[in-house]
């Protein structure tokens, strides 16, 4: 057996990669904080509530495929940060599968989703490994809800919305710009229809007078997570801010990108909507706080004649995230997941479980209505 830590936080120095060590820290996981800059890593967790109890060391690593297999082998998982991931995430699951450990991430851009299921989920379900891009708030907690919503029997179709009042850290803000130009699929009867472009939606979230501006935002992961599955046919998902301002910025980029960008070739493509990611959020934001940065996750579900509501009111959208991730981690150091190759938290952990450790720490909580 190897004397390796047995979890690798790759990305450690980011916002949602503190978090994650601060929850590993919790679940007194042995983890590897790892990234490109050593010194700038040792500083991050040097603020990391507590790390002087945590058992970890520090790696440096070029992010390289053959750099990262010789960072992860011996391990049991990774924990992968570092995004946009349909720009970093390739490199990364491959170097997972050749090192023989269960991959997860945070993202939650539709096209990384379809990647992972298309070209890696058999693969790593060969070697009995998991492949969990999504182990993250924006993702994670409606699937938590959507599942809670099935277990009303006749559901075969739900509307989802996921809503959260906070600021977008600088990862988070490149993804959402790296996922415009992207294709955004909802589900109809288990086939693929794609999502108009440039187009928002005026949203009733409940506990709130004023409507909100919701996006597809490249589709999320739900589509993919449930394509095949036995008993709905039909998703649809829409999500954003609880910031107008924010979000009416949102939509004016992805209409300029649809009239003035998407001509360009894809470099220059990709160029220009980091350029405009680093305008909107180029520094780290602070430390959430509970009674400013709430969340809701809204599921509608129904079928001929049945039909369940779910409604997760939350907090502090990126602890969430750093819970779930060393939860996750946990889990799989002790025992394997639910399902193997590609698949969704709840898939892999329990819906059940999820939501207990999301309420244990007081980050959120499920009202269910049928």
């Amino acid at each position: 057996m190897s004397s390796k830590r047995p979890v690798v936080l790759y990305g450690a120095s980011g916002f949602s990669g503190r978090l994650v060590a601060e929850f590993l820290r919790e679940f007194n996981v042995p983890f590897i904080a790892a990234g490109r800059d050593r010194v700038r890593i040792q500083d991050v967790m040097n603020h990391v509530p507590g790390i002087e109890t945590a058992d970890f060391e520090i790696a440096e690593t070029l992010g390289s495929v053959d750099d990262l297999v010789k960072l992860f082998s011996g391990a049991r998982v990774v924990c992968n940060t570092v995004g946009p991931f349909l720009y970093h995430g390739p490199r990364v699951i491959e170097a997972c599968l050749k090192a023989g450990c269960h991959y997860m991430d945070i993202g939650g851009e539709q096209a990384w989703h379809r990647e992972v299921e298309e070209n890696w989920g058999e693969k790593f379900a060969r070697q009995g490994l998991l492949a969990a891009p999504g182990m993250a708030y924006m993702s994670a907690a409606s699937d938590i809800a959507v599942h809670l919503c099935l277990e009303t029997g006749g559901i075969d179709t739900v509307d989802i919305l996921s809503m959260f009042n906070g600021i977008p850290t600088f990862g988070s803000t490149q993804t959402i710009f790296a996922a415009i130009p992207t294709d955004a699929y909802y589900l109809e009867q288990n086939r693929y229809k794609p999502w108009p472009r440039a187009i928002a939606h005026q949203v009733a979230v409940p506990a709130l007078i004023q409507t909100q501006l919701a996006l597809p935002w490249g589709g999320f992961p739900h589509p993919v997570w449930y394509k095949h599955h036995p008993q709905l046919a039909n998703v649809r998902t829409l999500g954003g801010l609880l910031n107008r301002q924010i979000m009416e910025m949102v939509f004016a980029t992805e209409k300029h990108f649809e009239e003035n960008i998407r001509p360009l070739p894809k470099p220059e493509q990709e160029r220009a909507l980091a350029e405009m990611a680093n305008s909107v959020q180029g520094s780290t934001p602070p430390r959430e706080n509970t009674r400013e940065h709430r969340t809701i996750d809204v599921v509608y579900g129904r079928g001929t004649t049945a039909f369940a509501q779910c409604i997760m009111f939350g907090t502090c959208c990126y602890r969430q995230t750093g819970l779930m991730q060393a939860h996750a981690a946990h889990s799989l150091i002790h025992t394997p997941p639910r399902k193997t190759g590609y698949a969704s938290p709840c898939a892999a952990f329990g819906h059940r479980e999820l939501l207990k450790v999301l309420e244990s720490y007081g980050l959120s909580r499920a009202r269910v209505t049928v």
